[in-house]
């Protein structure tokens, strides 16, 4: 199963900080020590005033010792004119009978009467006292926090950022094998050594060898390169630190490079142990060179990845893997001896690798007996691991919506043709724009079948998937490396038989020739400038800018050629195009009536099938396909 499967099984992190209350213990012992003063302060600034009897009031009242009195609710506070003790001050409660005789005995002996408003409880109080600086107590802790996760901190104290990111996985944890990476064969023979060095790094101290520190995985996006690293330590039986690269970067200076060292000390402190590296090429890239933009943050990361790297002792097993699908753009210090000196490429899998891959897929998926993993596996070169895992997915998707209990082969079918082209959609042409679409791609099918060296043609269909109109698919007999020119000149053949039916048909050609001219501009320009196919320029080799060396499309547009030597190729292009045009139009002039016949086909039916093209005609085409080794194979014309 040669995809980038990221997701693990279950992730232990690395150790963390303890984590703190939600206050800070300062917080909390600024606010008992403001609650003990507001405490404190009512409790001296209040006396406490001593109770009496009514009648004992009234009795004082007559002896004139009573200065003044408030009222409040059925209490009476009063205040004595002249006293001994200490407190001054009484209180005592009005009797459940009104006392009409009350009020004019105190105005009788000159007593101060007093109106008392009704109080606040003093729990209240305290807390209105106190409330608002909790709030503001809140407001700090609430904002220091969030400063903390802006600068990427773990929980553990505002400066927690600076540690490192990498999640670590024991051996238990991680249940993906070798078995589990189906189609990377050379790749695990590869990491092999790493394995028995991680488990026996003793057997290879005793004579002197030293395993590569660090091993760089490349390959396209979905080949497999984070899935053989677990499986790798899996298999070691050793801790996993894994982390992306890019996790590395933040906002501040330095951070980078202090996570790198966080996390290398980890790696030891658990030796021995394996690092991987998704996506190193993030804050791997050319120093000084501009490539990436000239971030210092980043070239600072890189410097200390660097410089950790070579302070790895013999004894040290500790093994760096990484993975990138630029390699081309890796400063050369990652990839001197030393660092990342051995390199594994992971290929797209072969034919025999995807019937594999696809087992390993539908080990959970039931499937009909009418389902060939090889013949799917014939239908998708060119796909990745992740792309075939997609496709499975695509099948029991359709599966369960139609209420079927297992996978047929039309689910696989129209799942592949999902992934290639999209969804289907059947509304989309007119009619007068559906008889065109299935007289370009009648072009397509017929030159395909006529031509000797072209590949098989497997399907026609003229339903609009995607932004393709129709699509004209053709699967070559076996993998192939390397293109003849005799195939790339049936390939171009094939290209423009859609434009060449619509001219021979219509009298006019349409925009639905764009991608196929485009395609055919792309393959005849790699003919002069790069494979030597032209005798006009010679085998000469030009640079016609830095090609991805995965995805195979140019990323930038030096050249390295004058423009009188340009000036050719542009016109070697024109006339080798031309020329297979011309092929086009004349096989399909000296066989227009089954052109016709499979337009009209092809409108009533919409999609058909090699057998269903032969049946369609009355014999089989006579033209015998040549015997000579198929080069590389090429996409489906699609529209």
């Amino acid at each position: 199963m040669a995809s980038d499967d990221k997701t693990p099984g279950d992730q232990q992190s690395l150790p963390e900080a303890p984590r703190h209350s939600p206050f800070d213990p300062h917080i909390w012992m600024w606010l008992a020590v403001m609650f003990l003063g507001y405490y404190f302060y009512t409790d001296q600034a209040s006396v406490k005033p001593e109770k009496i009897a009514y009648s004992e009031f009234k009795q004082a009242v007559v002896r004139g010792t009573v200065d003044s009195v408030s009222f409040k609710l059925d209490q009476i506070r009063g205040r004595y004119k002249e006293t001994t003790n200490e407190r001054n001050v009484f209180i005592t409660t009005l009797p459940g009978v009104a006392d009409n005789a009350l009020m004019p005995l105190l105005e009788e002996h000159n007593v101060r009467i007093e109106a008392e408003t009704i109080a606040d409880p003093g729990w209240l109080q305290l807390l209105i006292g106190i409330l608002p600086w909790l709030f503001i107590a809140a407001f700090f802790v609430y904002s220091s926090r969030m400063l903390q996760q802006r600068i990427g901190g773990a929980g553990g104290g505002l400066f927690d950022f600076q540690r490192s990111r990498a999640r670590r996985f024991e051996s238990r944890d991680n249940e993906t094998t070798f078995a589990d990476v189906a189609g990377l064969e050379s790749a695990k023979q590869d990491l092999q050594e790493v394995i028995d060095f991680l488990k026996h790094p003793e057997k290879f101290q005793r004579i002197g060898a030293n395993l590569p520190r660090g091993i760089l995985l490349m390959g396209s996006p979905g080949t497999g390169k984070t899935l053989l690293a677990k499986a790798c330590a899996h298999e070691a039986g050793v801790p996993f630190f894994s982390v992306s690269a890019s996790e590395f970067i933040e906002m501040y200076v330095g951070v980078g490079a202090s996570r790198v060292r966080d996390m290398f000390k980890n790696a030891r402190d658990n030796a021995p142990s394996l690092i991987f590296i998704d996506e190193i090429d993030s804050i791997g890239r050319v120093r000084g060179a501009g490539l990436g933009g000239g971030h210092d943050e980043r070239e600072q990361t890189l410097n200390q990845i660097l410089a950790e790297m070579d302070g790895f002792s013999k004894n040290e097993v500790v093994i760096v893997l990484a993975a990138t699908n630029r390699p081309d753009v890796l400063d050369p210090a990652l990839l001197r001896p030393g660092r990342f000196d051995r390199k594994v490429t992971l290929e797209l899998p072969q034919r025999n690798a995807r019937s594999e891959i696809l087992r390993v897929h539908l080990r959970s998926v039931p499937t009909d007996d009418d389902v060939d993993i090889d013949e799917i596996a014939t239908r998708t070169a060119g796909f990745s691991g992740a792309d075939l895992a997609n496709l499975v997915n695509e099948g029991a998707l359709l599966a369960a919506r139609n209420n079927r209990q297992s996978v047929t082969r039309e689910d696989f079918a129209r799942a592949h043709d999902k992934v290639v082209m999209g969804s289907e959609r059947p509304d989309l042409l007119n009619p007068s724009e559906r008889q065109r679409t299935a007289i370009h791609e009648s072009g397509h099918a017929l030159t395909a079948i006529l031509l000797p060296s072209s590949d098989p043609l497997h399907q026609v269909s003229i339903i609009p998937r995607g932004r393709a109109l129709g699509a004209t698919e053709q699967l070559p007999s076996e993998d192939r490396h390397n293109f003849s020119q005799p195939y790339i000149e049936a390939r171009l053949a094939v290209m423009l038989g859609g434009r060449a039916a619509e001219k021979l048909m219509l009298g006019s050609v349409s925009s639905g020739a764009a991608d196929d001219l485009e395609q055919a501009s792309r393959l005849a320009r790699m003919m002069i400038t790069q494979w030597g196919m032209s005798e006009v320029i010679g085998p000469v080799h030009f640079r016609a800018g830095s090609e991805h060396p995965f995805l195979g499309y140019e990323l930038t547009q030096d050249k390295d050629y004058s423009e009188d030597t340009a000036a050719k190729i542009d016109s070697e292009v024109k006339n080798i195009i031309e020329a297979a045009e011309q092929t086009s139009l004349g096989l399909l002039t000296e066989n227009r009536s089954r052109l016709e016949r499979l337009v009209a086909e092809l409108i009533q039916k919409e999609t058909l099938d090699k057998a269903a093209i032969d049946a369609l005609f009355s014999t089989p085409v006579s033209i015998e396909k040549s015997n000579q080794v198929p080069a590389v194979e090429a996409p489906a014309a699609n529209h």
